[in-house]
Parts: structure tokens; sequence; C-alpha cells
């Protein structure tokens, strides 16, 4: 079997493109907060069967009741699930079980605003020590580039069979999560997805998964290209956030209305997008991103400042 590069596929990488094709795939959900949940649902709308993964035993036992803990997302979300095409454990020594995996864990800041991979690196350990043949694994975390290719498969590669052999045998990509809480006009499965693997097969077996439950999928270069486009997309949010705030304190003091002027400079149709003053940054990116840019860039030389 080839593919369209005229390159060899695996059979692991046939074999596992086949169950997808075949809604026969098994997709497991590592992490299940605001990302994980709707992810799991929408795998479970396309056809496939979820098995979800989470540290804590109160999120199984309210999703085994029907009950969703994420009060946004409704218990809806949850009861279209319940069934035999849904699962969620704890026990991890079931990460065997999914032909899919997706790693939605929090990235969060250390405490001097470093990078904290440590949950990445621990899924990715637990992973490894699991991993068998045919298995695609996918991070979702916001992160910066090279993350996917050197800290999250470097901790697969340490603890799986060294006989394993990326590409070949099991797959890796990263696809940004681009969850926005509390917002109904667009849902995980109508938000396009952007898809990039460490090797060809991986990005050809992740588009195809995905678009099981995501009606538009953007395979792209690589991991780091996909890695690179979320920091890029929150970055430009805080940016303009931050901006929007502070001419507002400006105009203020001039006596100017802040919302006049946006309307004013809406109505340019190239070059502008609308952004409004509010209380200022949040969530579990905006206001983290561009330190990991910050981070990344020291260590190539080329430090920035936001």
């Amino acid at each position: 079997m080839t593919n369209h590069a005229n390159q060899t596929v695996s059979a692991a990488a046939a074999a596992l493109r086949e169950k997808i094709d075949r809604c026969s795939a098994v997709c497991g959900v590592i992490g299940l907060g605001y990302v994980g949940i709707p992810l799991a649902h929408a795998f479970h709308r396309g056809g496939l069967s979820v098995l979800g993964f989470d540290i804590d035993p109160v999120k199984i036992e309210s999703l085994a009741a029907g009950k969703n803990y994420l009060a946004h997302l409704g218990d809806g979300m949850i009861t279209d699930m319940l069934g035999d095409r849904f699962d969620a454990t704890t026990d991890f020594d079931r990460l065997a079980d999914p032909d899919c995996l997706f790693v939605c864990l929090p990235t969060p800041l250390g405490a001097h605003r470093e990078p904290d991979l440590s949950y990445v690196v621990k899924a990715g350990e637990q992973i490894g020590v699991r991993l068998r043949r045919g298995q695609l694994v996918v991070l979702e975390s916001t992160t910066y580039p090279g993350t996917t290719r050197d800290e999250f498969h470097g901790a697969i590669r340490s603890t799986c069979d060294p006989d394993l052999t990326l590409g070949v045998d099991y797959f890796i990509a990263y696809s940004p999560e681009r969850e926005d809480p509390g917002r109904t006009s667009h849902t995980t499965g109508s938000t396009p997805k952007l898809v990039g693997g460490l090797d060809e097969a991986s990005t050809e077996l992740a588009a195809a998964v995905y678009a099981r439950g995501i009606e538009t999928v953007q395979p792209v270069a690589s991991a780091e290209v996909a890695e690179a486009a979320k920091l890029l997309e929150n970055i430009f949010r805080a940016v303009n956030i931050a901006l929007v705030n502070e001419m507002k304190v400006v105009l203020t003091e001039l006596g100017i209305d802040i919302w006049d002027v946006v309307r004013a400079a809406s109505t340019k149709p190239f070059g502008f997008m609308p952004f409004y003053p509010g209380p200022g940054l949040g969530g579990h990116c905006i206001p983290i991103d561009p330190f990991y840019l910050t981070w990344k860039a020291k260590e190539v030389g080329r430090p920035t400042r936001f």
C-alpha cells in the first residue's frame, strides 16, 4: 500500500487507517476538562468509541451518573455519550486499549514564569510504558514549538519498547485545542482543526481520525507549524486586548469614548479587527502564552517583550 507521495505505508499505519475509516477505532482522551470533554463528545458524535482518562475519581463518578461538572457545557453533552461507546476511568493501565490517544492537559507557568510541561511529560512517560504497535498519540495542549517532537515524544521514547519505530509502528502528532468556553457560536466540531505530525504518516492518520468528529481539518507542514500557529492565535488576542484596554485609559482622560473609537475604526474593511475594552486577560491560555514564546525566544537568542 502506498500514499500519495509514493512512499510505502507501514502495516500498522494501514491497519489503523482501516479502523478509522470503518469507525471501529477507539479514541482515548486524557484529561477530562473543558478541552477533553467536548473533544470526547465530538468523536462520539462521529461514531467512534471513546475512553476517557482522568486522575480525579469524582469526575469519573459524575460522568457515569450523566452529570457534567463543567456547568457551561451542560449535562446533555454527557448523556449524549452514555451507552456502550463511552467509558471513563482513572485506570491508566488501560492506555493500551485505545487506538488513538489525545492528551488534553494543562501547560501552566512555573514560579518564575517559565513553561511548566510536567503534566505533558508525565503523560508521555505513562503512555510510553503501555505504547503498542498501531497507536496514534496526539498532543492538544498549548505549548511552544518543538514540545511535541522533543519533550513529549522524548518522554514517550524514554519508557516505550525501543524496538518500536516512529512513523512505522506508532504515530505522533500535534493538534492545538481551540476551545472558547462559554461561546455557543462555535463548537469543537465546527471549529477548524490544525493537525501537524512528526512525520507524514502521523499527519495523515491524525487528520483522518479528527475528520470523524470535526467538520474541517487542516493538515499543516509539521507539528512545529501547528504549535507556533496556536501561540500566534493566542498572543494576537492577548496583545490586542491589552492595546484596547490601554487606549481606553488614555482616551478616557482625553474625554473620548473608546466605544465610539472602536466603532469608527471598524468601518475600515481591511487591516483592522475590533477588540473591546474589558476586565483584562483571562483563561488558561491567553495570559500565559506570551511567556511561552518569550522563553523559547531566549533559547534561540532572540529575546522578546510583551
